[in-house]
């Protein structure tokens, strides 16, 4: 009576190994690049918060400077809408100039320039928040503050 000896070659071997190789390789790639279109997608959402505190904070400001003063000298004494004009944060900060930790290369630059609304005869100021960053397009926020 023969008996048979059961088994796998080195041939079946290495080929199993080579294709259970491809097909891990394959999921980790596809793992990949989930992760990375997650990550971008927090970030965009980041970048559109940071824009739309700016506006707010912006467009919740006096349309005249009650004072009649020039530009105020720091961020955190902006009583007017045109103050905010041309400013650049280089770190993302609240409205009393702290910095906010975690978001360090978020930059914002807002501008202040006239605008206009259809029919409206009262004069209109046309804010434009930018925030950019590294790995994602510029996020633009506009709003409209009114002299009423």
């Amino acid at each position: 009576m023969k008996s048979r000896m059961r088994g796998v070659t080195l041939v079946e071997l290495i080929v199993s190994i080579v294709i259970i190789s491809i097909a891990v390789t394959s999921v980790l790639g596809v793992l990949s690049a989930v992760a990375t279109n997650s990550a971008s997608a927090m970030v965009q959402q980041q970048g559109v918060s940071i824009a739309s505190a700016y506006l707010n904070e912006v467009l919740q400001k006096s349309f005249n400077d009650p004072n009649g003063g020039g530009v105020e000298a720091s961020r955190n004494l902006f009583d007017n809408v045109d103050d905010y004009n041309a400013l650049p944060d280089a770190l993302v900060r609240d409205q009393n100039g702290n910095t906010v930790a975690g978001l360090g290369q978020f930059r914002v630059m807002v501008s202040v320039v006239p605008g206009s609304l259809n029919g409206l005869a009262t004069p209109v100021r046309r804010v434009d928040v930018t925030v950019t960053h590294p790995s994602m397009p510029a996020v633009m926020l506009s709003g409209y503050r009114t002299l009423y």
